[in-house]
This record gives structure tokens, sequence and C-alpha cells, in this order.
């Protein structure tokens, strides 16, 4: 699926606390197409704290009757055929930054922690239990880091992030949205998920709307009770990385080392997806280590293990729901390839298979009702454009929170210094001090 370039956008071939909770006033599904304005004019009102001008048929005009109105529903549709339009216009994704996460989970705003990866052999024989009882340190997953780390990084880069457009102080990051690349993976999944639900937590500050999430009961069920089979295919993936990467351009990986989950290097970048400026971060598991690769984010590799394919059953599975989560990971930061290693049943690498982002969608063509990429995009553009039209209150303290599960609407219900804040102090201290 290709990227429109940054010199010009085209349209893509169709490739909880006291609140109040947001419910439908009809049963029916409504969908919001994203906001069409121009971009100087969106600016401009994003800053201001304006929301939609009169051009958007969803904002009650001052002109019409009440019987004139439609009523706006606070309920956004998951249902596919909603979405089955032309791609959304999408801007190749620009790196303006990284950051890194030593061994005991501290922030180095740098590269340090970056691999590199090592072409295997076609049949490697990896065996990915090696190490998982003696050499493995597990990221503590009780500590929820919210969006700390990326907000570390903007502080620390706080000066080249400062908007372009305007010198309103309460408005210095020229971005619409905040988050994580795996929350932004969790919105293009969506439409096609069936089985895992998801809470969000936005807060709208200094004109920026920061996406943080919430880990809801199920997933913290499944976390605390999680068979020891599980853990140790969680590990494997880890492991196979360590087989696969090396510390630096001149070595060779070493698998005999310890798998520490606390150490990260993760890409920043900047995009547009149609009217919605993004910054996003997300974590990155090695780099091209060829002098003439291309700058990031197209040097990346994403690696991934996979149980190997023995049936057409197998096969068609493997397409219709990794090759998605695969597909939507790497395609929003730009990453061009995955490189998978197909296991058996034991654990043990017997092949590895190079996926091309931009191929994906050819792959999974002939699959019967699978999911469709423009699909995805478009449903991650409207619940932006929704978010946008419902958190509209510029408050640290108050947090949106929009709730989805399987076979339902996306709604969202509002809380005030909640257990659900997430911007810490000392961003906000830093964020609103006036510059020296």
């Amino acid at each position: 699926m290709p990227f429109h370039s940054s010199s010009r956008l085209l349209d893509l071939d169709q490739g909880m606390d006291r609140h109040r909770s947001r419910s439908p006033p009809t049963s029916s599904h409504h969908h919001y197409p994203p906001n069409r304005r121009g971009g100087d004019n969106r600016r401009r009102n994003h800053c201001d704290g304006a929301q939609f001008g009169p051009s958007n048929h969803h904002l009650h005009q001052s002109s019409a009757t009440p019987r004139q109105t439609p009523p706006r529903s606070q309920t956004l549709s998951t249902r596919r055929e909603v979405y089955e339009r032309d791609f959304p216009l999408y801007k190749q994704p620009v790196e303006v930054g990284c950051f890194s996460l030593d061994s005991q989970r501290r922030f180095f705003n740098d590269s340090r922690q970056m691999r590199y990866y090592v072409e295997p052999e076609r049949s490697p024989n990896f065996d990915l239990r090696d190490g998982f009882r003696e050499r493995y340190v597990k990221r503590d997953e009780n500590v929820k880091e919210k969006l700390d780390h990326i907000l570390r990084w903007i502080v620390a880069n706080k000066s080249k992030l400062k908007s372009k457009l305007t010198t309103n102080a309460s408005c210095p990051l020229d971005f619409d949205f905040v988050t994580w690349r795996g929350h932004l993976t969790k919105l293009l999944t969506t439409p096609y998920e069936t089985r895992e639900g998801w809470l969000l937590a936005v807060t709208r500050f200094n004109g920026t709307l920061y996406i943080s999430e919430v880990e809801t009961e199920a997933a913290r069920r499944e976390r605390e009770n999680r068979p020891e089979r599980n853990k140790e295919m969680m590990y494997w993936g880890y492991k196979f990385e360590q087989y696969m990467c090396a510390d630096d351009t001149n070595s060779e990986p070493d698998p005999r080392g310890v798998v520490n989950t606390n150490e990260a290097f993760c890409t920043v970048v900047q995009t547009r997806l149609t009217d919605h400026k993004l910054l996003f971060s997300g974590e990155v598991d090695c780099r091209d280590r060829d002098p003439g690769a291309p700058p990031p984010p197209a040097c990346y590799v994403e690696l991934k293990t996979s149980a190997e394919i023995c049936t057409p059953k197998q096969r068609s599975n493997f397409h219709r729901f990794k090759l998605l989560k695969w597909w939507a990971q790497s395609f929003l930061p730009g990453v061009p390839r995955v490189v998978a290693g197909f296991r058996d049943h034991d654990g043990t690498v017997v092949s590895v298979e190079t996926f091309q982002i931009s191929k994906i969608s050819q792959v999974i063509k002939n699959e019967y009702n699978c999911w469709k990429p423009t699909v995805c995009m478009n449903f991650c553009c409207d619940f932006l454009s929704f978010v946008k039209r419902e958190a509209t209150e510029d408050n640290p303290s108050v947090v949106y929170l929009f709730s989805w599960e399987p076979h339902n609407d996306v709604t969202y219900s509002v809380h005030r210094d909640s257990r659900y804040s997430f911007l810490p102090d000392w961003y906000i201290n830093e964020m609103t001090r006036s510059p020296e």
C-alpha cells in the first residue's frame, strides 16, 4: 500500500467518579465523514479552541430551526460497510526523532538501543526456548507508563516542535494528536476485531489531543491469569529478535545473552491522516545495516514469529488475522518490511520469510471476506474526527474515556480529576512555562 509523497498528497487507490455517560439518542448508527476544511483554517480553529466551522454539516447552524437540525449521534459505528470508500489521504511518515529505554527502563534521548538486522540462513533452526528460565528479565507489566516516555521526548525536543504557524503560547505543538503507534494500530484493526475491546483515554491540553490506553478488566484478568505456555510463547518473540539482531554494524547476533524486555528503541514520527496532524512513537526492532540503506523509517525492519503454516486453513487464518495486525503496525510509521520466523510447536524456527508491507494487500486479495486496508484507515480517520468533535474542553484534568466492545458502537464518558488522568504535572508545567 503506497504512501503519499511528502511533496504531494493524492488519493490512494482503495486499497467511569461521576461522569456524564454518552449514549446514542436513537438505536441507529451514524457515520461521520472526515472534516474537509482547508489546513490553515483547521490550524487556527485548533489553537483557539473552536470546533468545526459551519461548513461541517454535523454542527448545529445558528440560523437553523430545531426541526431543521438533525440529531448528532454521540456514538461511532464500527460496521465495516460504513467505511467502504476511497482510501484517505495519508502523508508519508517522517521520523522527527528517536529515543531509547535501557535495561532499567530509563529514558535516553538518543539511539543507543538501536540494533541491526542480520539476514539469517534459509533454514535457521533457532531454538526460541533457550534462556527462558535462566536468562530472561521481564518488564513489570503492573507499571502503567501511559504516554510518559513520549512526553519526555517532547520536552527534550520542545524547541524543534514549536508551531511554525503561530506564536500563540497556548498552542505550542503543531499537532492534533499525540499517542503511541500501538493505540493507532488498535483503531485500524477495530472493524475486524471480534474478541478484544479497548478503552482509550483522551485529554485536550493546549489544543492538542493526547490519547492513552486504559487496560480493560478483561485484559487485566487475562494478563494476571496467563498460562505458563502463553508466557513462554511471548518470550519466543523476543528471543527471535536476539537471533536476528546485532548490536552494531560490524558484529553478529549473540543469542547467548540475556533477553531484557525493558530495553527498547523507539522512533518518533509525524504524519497526516486527512486533516489530522499526528505525532506518535513506536518501538522498532532493528534497522538495515547496509550503509546504503534509505534513511529512517524506510530502513527499519519489524521482526515477528508465527506458527508454521501446514494447511490451507492455517494459511487463510494467517492472511485474515495475523497479517492484518502486522500490516497495521508497520504501515502507520512507514516501516517497509516484516521478517517473520515460522516456528514449530516446540518453538524452533524452521523458516524465515519477508513480507513487504506495500504488497500485503495483494497477498490477501483472494481471501473471501478478508480485511481491507481502506476500511481500517477510514475508521481510524473517522474516530479521530469523532474525538476532535466530542473532546472539546481544554483541561488536563478532564478525560474523555472512549470505550468499545466487539459488535458495538464506540461510546464515551467524561471524567474530572479522576484515576483516568494521565498527563503528569511535570509535563503540564513544562509545556505551560513561559519561554525564556
